[in-house]
């Protein structure tokens, strides 16, 4: 499995031929390093509404033929903008072709902007993405929940993204606790140093994990580590 970071919380995923983008916040986001028309993907994936998750996911949908996968709430927002959608929900799986999601707790909020009100998009959710033999955990935004320890017991989790930006999810601190709770034996900090409020440190964040036996890559957009 590759995992190719793409600025904020966006990653793109490919193994054995099959490649899926979540969160895909490129075109409104300068540090992206890629633009929605160079995206070849099977499917897009959503943890939840705001506008810098659900960024340019109608696009990339349309223009590669393929669903994008929500939360039942979000997924009808999406289906009504004229795209493939299947909708799911917190703790329930499904195997696609060539890969599985099951949508984990997260504690946050959700909406989509339309206009100028807020559209309630369902529960905002974790990912757990199996494909090519691996499993990688998208925490999505988050605060630190006890039940990450659970997520960890019952699943082996090769790598995992986690929020570190602080103000709007965990910071640091309570992310290096939930990489220990999740088990994830490699961690890719992630929505952090976007917007201001959020700056932090991925490298010395990614020292810490390191004293922890975790390894951690802070990746600049483009950039790729495989599991």
């Amino acid at each position: 499995m590759k995992i190719t970071y793409y600025g904020h919380s966006c990653v793109l995923v490919e193994a054995e031929g099959r490649s899926v983008i979540i969160d895909p916040f490129l075109s409104g986001n300068p540090a992206s390093g890629i633009a929605p028309k160079d995206i070849h993907v099977d499917a897009v994936l959503l943890t939840h509404g705001h506008s810098d998750h659900f960024g340019d996911c109608i696009e990339i949908a349309k223009a590669n033929e393929c669903p994008i996968i929500a939360v039942f709430e979000l997924a009808e927002y999406c289906r009504s903008q004229g795209v493939q959608t299947y909708g799911m929900n917190i703790g329930g799986s499904q195997s696609f072709d060539g890969f599985k999601v099951k949508y984990t707790l997260a504690f946050h909020s959700s909406s989509v902007s339309v206009g100028d009100t807020w559209v309630y998009a369902g529960e905002p959710g974790g990912i757990l993405l199996t494909m090519g033999g691996r499993t990688f955990f998208h925490a999505g935004d988050t605060a630190l929940f006890g039940d990450m320890r659970l997520i960890g017991e019952m699943n082996k989790i090769d790598a995992a993204a986690l929020p570190i930006g602080d103000a709007l999810t965990m910071g640091p601190e309570d992310a290096l606790l939930a990489a220990k709770w999740l088990q994830a034996e490699k961690v890719l900090p992630v929505h952090y140093n976007t917007f201001s409020g959020i700056h932090q440190d991925g490298a010395l964040f990614c020292e810490r994990l390191s004293q922890e036996g975790i390894k951690g890559y802070p990746l600049k957009p483009g950039e790729s580590f495989e599991i």
